[in-house]
């Protein structure tokens, strides 16, 4: 499944978002407020960021001209009461992607969010690879030469962002959150165990590619040939 961010502080709209989002196979993590999205968005990569413009804590717009000053270019999905041209105009050139205003019918904010995340397939290759490995995200799958097995969600968010560090090691707490993002409780030894079933899901296809364990430092995707190093990689591509 694929994560987005929800930045929104009512309660009872955020809640009908999920729900919406999470019946079209979307699932989200809830920020109530600025400083919490900041943080959130700080520890982990998003496919949307759905940004309410206002907060309790501060405008929208001003906390997302901050995020693409500072490198962010997820796609973004602005809310707002605003409805006003000058408005809309603004958002969309303080870097906005997407503008809808309140009241708005939830299919049309799950297939807006859609169209947001087709954006960066469109730009780089929808599966991914390393070494003999690929994953494919359509397919929840992944393949070494002809065999393939089925992942889990879980379990594809992981090797996702394992192969987007391409050898280097991603911490625990990047892992965890790329399996189960913020919202969600995660038991102690839920990462040793999903990472188990992967190596054991790597030999099953044929696969030479290791998930090595860099000792107090997280995991890595590895080249049988490869000497482990430990370069953290603490974040999640956007």
């Amino acid at each position: 499944m694929s994560r987005i961010a929800l930045i929104e502080d009512h309660a009872r709209l955020a809640g009908m978002i999920r729900q919406s989002l999470s019946g079209a196979g979307i699932e989200t993590d809830l920020f109530s407020n600025l400083a919490e999205a900041a943080y959130g968005l700080s520890h982990g990569g998003y496919s949307v960021i759905v940004l309410d413009r206002g907060l309790p804590d501060g405008d929208g717009l001003l906390f997302l001209r901050t995020l693409r000053a500072g490198g962010t270019m997820t796609p973004c999905l602005m809310l707002t009461a605003r409805d006003a041209l000058h408005d809309r105009i603004e958002g969309l050139e303080t870097g906005a992607d997407d503008y809808v205003t309140k009241p708005f019918e939830m299919s049309e904010l799950v297939a807006r969010v859609r169209t947001l995340m087709r954006r960066p397939a469109e730009m780089t290759a929808l599966i991914q690879s390393f070494a003999d490995i690929a994953i494919d995200p359509q397919q929840h799958a992944m393949r070494c030469g002809n065999q393939s097995i089925p992942l889990a969600p879980a379990e594809l968010q992981i090797m996702s962002v394992l192969l987007k560090a391409a050898g280097r090691t991603v911490r625990h707490s990047a892992l965890e959150h790329a399996g189960w993002g913020l919202g969600d409780a995660v038991t102690p030894n839920a990462l040793e165990v999903t990472i188990h079933r992967l190596r054991k899901k790597l030999l099953t296809v044929g696969a030479t590619t290791r998930l090595a364990n860099i000792r107090g430092a997280g995991f890595a995707v590895q080249r049988p040939d490869s000497v482990p190093a430990p370069v953290q990689a603490d974040q999640r591509s956007q």
